[in-house]
């Protein structure tokens, strides 16, 4: 199966998005195609302003026209959108589309609130971890901060995941231009971006290894201020990359706008789990524990 994944910048508006993200699309070959979190807009989350809500009003719209664009291309497409159900309780969703009928959607389960990352001032957390069925495979799709969890990864993969889906926006943040603030001083040294960034690669390969299944990552990139003032801004790293079920790098792309494309073998993951069963070793009645806040 030929996989893409659309890495790219946000435009300034919605419309320059849709069509740049169309035309990344139609140069794709991939039977299964995946855009990053939140790829209509802006990453809004950095600052905390009740008019971003807006973008949601949109939702249903949204949804048939990506169904349409994954009808025309007849693919297999996973979408990233703000969802709106009432006044006051949003979802960031991600829509799978097959061939032009919804498989199924995922409402991202886990919520940060971290300085440029305010993410719980507008999204409620979804309430279900289940695999989506399409006509290429059984899809765990998860989204952006659930990478850091390994029992999101593993319910995924005891339901029957065969690859494991990260649409994502993570970044450094920039420095105000106008002040000096000692978190963005401490996090912009060198030596701290390599190892923020090793350890958000690291923790998704180690996802791979662990449940014998491929793992997908796809970062946007581009650097996006933040009108509030409040911080400079984030500069999204990209890095959006495929590992197979031994943790072996298949593909990564780089900070720069890219199709990145390759072929995955899904029966591959299927042989490596007969001769590394970790699932059989499993001491379920051990891991009570793990249900509770803290041991």
């Amino acid at each position: 199966m030929r996989i893409s994944l659309i890495q790219q910048e946000y435009k300034g508006n919605k419309k320059d998005t849709l069509n740049h993200t169309i035309s990344m699309i139609e140069k794709s070959k991939g039977e299964l195609v995946i855009l990053q979190e939140l790829h209509e807009y802006e990453y809004f989350c950095k600052s905390e302003d009740t008019k971003y809500f807006d973008y949601a009003e949109s939702f249903e719209e949204d949804v048939k026209f990506w169904a349409n664009v994954s009808k025309k291309k007849n693919i297999v497409l996973i979408t990233s959108l703000f969802e709106k159900v009432m006044d006051g309780i949003y979802y960031n969703t991600a829509v799978v589309f097959d061939k032009g009928k919804i498989a199924g959607k995922y409402r991202k389960t886990h919520i940060p609130d971290d300085p440029g990352f305010y993410e719980k001032f507008y999204f409620t957390p979804g309430d279900e971890i289940e695999p989506i069925y399409t006509s290429i495979g059984k899809l765990g799709v998860l989204v952006c901060w659930d990478q850091w969890y390994p029992e999101a990864a593993r319910v995924m993969a005891l339901k029957g995941a065969e690859i494991l889906i990260y649409p994502t926006a993570i970044g450094w943040l920039m420095c105000p231009e106008d002040r000096v603030d000692e978190l963005c001083e401490k996090e912009n040294t060198k030596k701290e971006k390599e190892k923020m960034l090793n350890a958000w690669i690291s923790v998704q390969r180690g996802h791979a290894v662990a449940n014998g299944v491929y793992v997908i990552a796809v970062n946007r990139v581009g650097k996006e201020k933040d009108e509030s003032g409040v911080l400079g801004g984030i500069e999204f790293w990209g890095n959006s990359f495929i590992f197979g079920p031994q943790g072996e790098e298949i593909v990564r792309g780089g900070m720069k706008e890219d199709i990145i494309e390759a072929e995955i073998n899904l029966k591959k993951a299927k042989g490596i789990r007969k001769i590394w069963p970790f699932f059989r070793d499993r001491r379920i009645k051990l891991y009570e524990c793990i249900k509770n806040r803290y041991c």
